[in-house]
């Protein structure tokens, strides 16, 4: 995410170099400081929906448990009432929704790690931030002490300018770097013969859970 990566430019940014190196030391941190302030309310925002998201993605979870039980119990009951295919039915439901309760789960878990990610991020640049903030002034004022020590020549104060220009160019390059678009997983898909063996062994799990039932709800 290029959200990221600013806030990564950020907080390698070196103060006492960029002073050194700015022909407006003042303009440059106070326009440093409000990047850091303007990124620290995005990433604010970016933990803000991701928090939101795992919360939707633990629900869905939490929905498609219930759901297993619930078909579980149909069958339980299917068998009780003597009728199998109706609760071999009922199990295959249960699989279905199995299924994706895990893979909500994992996806949980990805989003779980992405929040601490985000979290950390925003840890960092706040410390950055309150560090900056502090040091600001003192940096100014051994700048302003540094200057009037050195007396260089008109030649050397051009070239320097125009160093200078050239570093304060890349350094807005890439503050304002655009943001990056997350490449999107292809999922994969099974030829026919794994998905006809997958189909023989969700049958063969379904008779199996049947025979469970058939076992639990036969008179002792």
């Amino acid at each position: 995410m290029a959200l990221l990566e600013r806030v990564t430019t950020l907080l390698r940014a070196n103060l006492n170099d960029l002073v050194e190196r700015a022909e407006d030391p003042e303009k440059l941190l106070k326009q440093v400081i409000l990047d850091m302030e303007n990124q620290l309310l995005q990433v604010k925002t970016q933990v803000a929906i991701a928090i939101a998201d795992q919360h939707v993605l633990e629900r869905k979870r939490l929905d498609y448990e219930e759901r297993v039980a619930e078909w579980t119990r149909r069958a339980e009951l299917a068998v009780d009432k003597k009728q199998d295919d109706l609760a071999r039915a009922a199990l295959e439901r249960s699989l279905g929704f199995r299924r994706m309760a895990t893979s909500c789960e994992e996806q949980v878990e990805d989003q779980r790690a992405q929040v601490e990610h985000l979290k950390e991020s925003l840890r960092k640049l706040e410390q950055k931030l309150s560090e900056a903030r502090e040091r600001s002034e003192l940096l100014l004022a051994q700048h302003r002490r540094a200057r009037a020590l050195r007396k260089t020549s008109a030649a050397r104060a051009t070239v320097s300018s125009r160093s200078h220009g050239a570093t304060l160019r890349r350094l807005q390059d890439r503050v304002t770097r655009s943001e990056a678009v997350d490449a999107a997983l292809a999922d994969l898909v099974g030829d026919g013969i794994e998905d006809r063996l997958a189909a023989l062994e969700e049958q063969e799990t379904v008779e199996r859970l049947l025979d469970e039932i058939k076992a639990r709800r036969r008179p002792s």
